[in-house]
């Protein structure tokens, strides 16, 4: 029987702390680990370990940890990687409960088996492991810093989970810099059994932490990671950086911790759909998190721009449509709000501009009024350094201004650009830890930022679609083509599969010899359509495969002989079954609908344009099933196909709701049917509203 886990509060908060490694070394990692935990103000026992003993910094030195006569929940392990195992059958000798490997050498040098190993063991005897490969872990809420980064951490709001050590160690010196307090800082490194999902479920609960910032290089179990972030998002803001972008990167992401990186463009799309802010960069996510932190939730979505300088203002307003945000616009209530604080020659639109001679005291009455008028409900301050402004007053302009704001619950960000006085001013501001910004185009994105966290958590959860499937018939489909030792289905068990669900195919019939292909063709009705069967042949087309548009016996016989002819050519070894006759569909819009089982992210759907220039136009958008309708809806906005489908060039609106109903037919098919790897219709032909749809060609491929 398998010792139940311990709970994950006692990774965060433990109650007493080993360190197996310790040295007396001041230049060692083992002794970095000890000092570090002894100067955070740590109040449970410390037991450092070596076979030394004595004493240090204070503490009693133990020869093993069996001397120790305690169950630590928190042991670290800082020995080198050969050494790592006997630590851990220590461990589970004392009951420890979590294990900090900060040892390296494992998974991400190519030592996996030892790796598992390890992780295996710990299970066993009820324990849970993090990292190896990691720099540690800080916990605001256990007062402890068990990491070998910097001493001096400020305990705050801000949450941060990185699978880089040397990164995180860099964040940890940078929050410093910004004035960021943390909450959590934790290293997961080679992700061997705890991983973002685990630490996600504490932060969610730990009334303490605001805001969670992740850095990311590959993920393991996407499905949970997926449902995860979906509750975590809903709670509070979550910002992710996610390296291997490119192909080179996601390569050397894999190299570099032995996790795969995934498509990005399906990670970015899961993101979106778990309402996750993905940051391009540090930079970015930096300043998102650091305003993020201690802003408050707009109550609406009316943001008003003051400046004392059009040409910022219009940069501003680019910004906005940019991040998102709605620029309100409503001339009497701009007039009622800042008539009596703009000069005559100045600007009521949005943006509001004060003119160049504006002073602090513009500001802060124009400021006043709007935190004062309900109609607003953010506000973008941008200053501009002139000859006439008294630069000695803003750092106290803005610092008031900002109270205020935060004291009303109203989001409120600045942006000053000048000289040295300007970025005096800045520099005081931030030492402070308040959120002013030198950029334009930073300072919006926070708020727009903001604004996505808050649409996100404004909208009701959506039910997820129910798609009820006949499995049995569907197993029974699959197991003949398992029989027959292969993994794709052919064109007529496609069909017949399709037919099962409930997705409308072209009516065919499989032709076995010349003379069938002409009976076939006249019982269909002419135009017809012809391809080849073989369970040796995918791709039809590349091979002479298809004819189409085949308007009377002569060409269906033309037809026939040149498909086989061109196949037996090329494809000499393909056992052909015959040639499938099939009514050729009417005109209507050409879509791609495809569903797949990803390694990492479980049932993946993508929607878009389709046809034979799919690949060259990749107008397509992802998610992960299981869908809402409404989710399925933003999926086809996403994507061009979305105007053809609404009608162009006096076409008539298409059948939107047989779309819909077959992306969520192929999404349940994936998730209910772990036999099926992947689907694809391509193209399903879309008639005009209350017509229906058609699944021209069809792909099942199966699970090896």
């Amino acid at each position: 029987m398998t010792p139940e886990r311990p709970d994950i509060k006692y990774l965060f908060e433990p109650r007493s702390v080993a360190i197996i490694g310790a040295s007396h070394s001041p230049d060692k990692i083992g002794y970095k680990m000890v000092e570090n935990i002894v100067s955070s103000g740590y109040p449970g026992p410390v037991y450092p370990i070596n076979p030394k003993g004595g004493e240090l910094l204070g503490r009693k030195v133990y020869a093993a940890l069996a001397e120790v006569k305690d169950e630590p929940d928190l042991v670290c392990i800082v020995v080198p990687a050969r050494l790592v195992m006997g630590a851990v059958q220590e461990c589970a000798t004392a009951q420890a409960k979590f294990l900090a490997v900060i040892s390296s050498g494992f998974s991400e040098v190519g030592n996996i088996e030892e790796e598992r190993k390890m992780v295996s063991f710990a299970h066993e005897h009820g324990m849970r492991v993090l990292g190896p490969n990691i720099f540690g872990i800080f916990s605001g809420p256990g007062r402890i810093n068990a990491t070998f980064g910097p001493k001096d951490i400020s305990a705050g709001k801000v949450a941060i989970i990185t699978q880089s050590g040397a990164l995180g160690i860099a964040m940890i010196g940078r929050t410093a810099v910004e004035k960021i307090g943390l909450s959590a800082m934790v290293s997961v490194g080679n992700k061997s059994d705890l991983d973002e999902s685990d630490l996600l479920e504490y932060l969610i609960r730990h009334s303490g932490t605001a805001i969670v910032m992740m850095y990311v290089e590959g993920i393991k179990d996407g499905e949970r990671f997926i449902r995860v972030l979906k509750e975590a998002a809903r709670k509070k803001p979550v910002v992710i950086i996610k390296a291997g972008r490119s192909r080179r990167g996601a390569i050397a992401a894999a190299s570099h911790t032995g996790s795969l990186a995934g498509a990005d463009n399906v990670f970015d799309a899961i993101m979106k759909q778990c309402g996750v802010l993905r940051a391009e960069n540090l930079e970015d996510a930096f300043s998102w998190t650091r305003f993020l932190a201690d802003s408050p939730m707009p109550s609406g979505e009316n943001a008003v721009i003051v400046t004392n300088g059009g040409g910022i203002g219009v940069m501003a307003t680019d910004a906005c449509e940019k991040f998102g945000i709605n620029l309100y616009d409503d001339a009497s209530v701009m007039r009622e709000t800042f008539g009596k604080v703009t000069p005559d020659f100045g600007s009521l639109k949005n943006p509001v501009d004060l003119t160049g001679q504006a002073r602090a005291s513009h500001y802060t009455a124009a400021l006043e009024s709007a935190l004062a008028s309900p109609s607003i409900q953010a506000v973008m301050s941008l200053y501009c350094e002139t000859a006439v402004f008294d630069s000695e007053n803003l750092a106290a302009m803005i610092e008031q201004s900002v109270k205020e704001y935060a004291d009303r619950q109203k989001p409120l960000i600045f942006t000053a650009f000048g000289g040295a006085k300007t970025e005096a001013a800045i520099d005081a501001l931030r030492q402070k830890g308040v959120p002013v910004f030198s950029d334009v185009y930073e300072a919006v994105s926070c708020l727009g930022a903001l604004y996505s966290h808050y649409r996100h958590c404004s909208s009701p959860p959506e039910p997820i679609a129910e798609i009820s499937l006949d499995l049995a018939r569907m197993e029974q489909i699959l197991q003949k083509v398992r029989q027959d030792r292969r993994t794709f289905l052919l064109a007529p068990e496609a069909k017949e599969l399709m037919a099962v669900v409930g997705i409308a195919t072209p009516a065919s019939r499989l032709a076995r010899s010349l003379d069938e292909a002409v009976k076939f063709a006249d019982e269909l009705k002419y135009p017809v359509v012809m391809k080849i069967v073989s369970k040796d042949i995918i791709h039809k087309s590349d091979v002479g495969g298809v004819a189409l548009d085949l308007l009377n016996p002569g060409e269906v016989i033309d037809a026939y002989q040149a498909i086989l002819q061109s196949c037996r050519s090329l494809k000499p070894d393909a056992v052909i079954a015959g040639v499938e006759i099939s009514e050729q569909v009417r005109p209507g819009a050409e879509l791609i609908i495809g569903a797949r089982r990803d390694k990492i992210y479980g049932p993946i759907i993508v929607f878009g344009l389709g046809g034979k220039y799919v690949e060259v136009l990749k107008d397509v958008s992802f998610r992960a099933a299981p869908l809402s309708r409404k989710e399925v809806m933003r999926m086809i906005e996403e994507t061009r196909a979305y105007s053809l489908l609404l009608g162009v060039r006096g076409e008539k609106r298409k059948d939107m709701d047989r779309v819909v109903e077959t992306v969520l037919k192929l999404g349940a098919m994936v998730a209910q049917c772990p036999s099926i790897s992947d689907l694809e219709i391509n193209p399903l032909v879309v008639f005009e509203y209350g017509q229906g749809a058609t699944a021209l060609d069809v792909r099942v491929l199966l699970n090896p």
